[in-house]
């Protein structure tokens, strides 16, 4: 689904948050569809049907599934993203959460993406880094993330998530995400800490194929009109 090689920016919901959110948020969803939305988080929440369904009132692009674990599963998305969190050695985030949700994905015959999710030291412990217990790829081993990359997509990954994660102070390095890039045939995808339309410019100069924004739209809703009008000078 995620293509290698084009400018895609993916909006990321999290329905802990998103009563605050949605109602700023859907009018811009509606007039200017992003290529993806993501939904999800790290924390565990019972609205993630209700509000897939109700962004898919609003918007026709692909509602995807960005799962902090099998209890978010929701057969109401397009499609899942089947995180490995291959940065990290946790056995629950690199297979066991998948083991509990694999049922109810055949079950409801859902479109999964394997994806080799990696987290990058961001300058602050991020929600996703507490949850799962983990330690980040350090911001300055570039060969470290270039060598976990290769190794997911070898495993078979069809994409690469480099995240700094929920709350991060800083972005992904734009030189970890050249590197990675470099050695890669399979889609690149970004997100974390970027703030504003030239870091997202930035980030995808850099080469990342999917760009995420997150955060930083519940607390400036209009920006998200600014990274379109910047996203459309690349």
């Amino acid at each position: 689904m995620f293509s290698a090689n084009h400018k895609q920016l993916a909006i990321l919901i999290d329905p802990h948050k998103a009563s605050n959110q949605m109602a700023n948020l859907l009018p811009l969803l509606k007039r200017q569809p992003p290529h993806y939305i993501l939904v999800g988080g790290s924390m565990v929440t019972d609205t993630t049907t209700s509000i897939i369904e109700t962004i898919k009132e609003h918007v026709s692009v692909p509602v995807i599934l960005f799962p902090g674990s099998a209890a978010q599963f929701s057969p109401a998305a397009d499609a899942l993203m089947y995180l490995s969190l291959i940065s990290g050695r946790n056995p629950d985030y690199l297979i066991g959460q998948h083991v509990q949700s694999s049922l109810q994905v055949y079950k409801h015959n859902m479109p999964v993406i394997p994806v080799g999710y990696m987290l990058v030291e961001s300058g602050s412990l991020t929600s996703v880094q507490y949850i799962s217990n983990t330690q980040p790829v350090p911001r300055t081993k570039n060969d470290i993330a270039v060598a976990t990359a290769l190794a997911g997509q070898y495993l078979g990954q069809k994409a690469i998530y480099l995240e700094g994660g929920s709350g991060a102070q800083l972005p992904v390095p734009l030189s970890m995400i050249t590197a990675v890039k470099a050695h890669l045939s399979i889609p690149l995808i970004v997100g974390g800490g970027i703030k504003t339309p030239d870091a997202m410019a930035d980030a995808f100069r850099a080469g990342a194929d999917v760009v995420v924004i997150g955060n930083v739209l519940e607390e400036n809703p209009a920006l998200y009109t600014q990274l379109f009008e910047r996203l459309a000078l690349l």
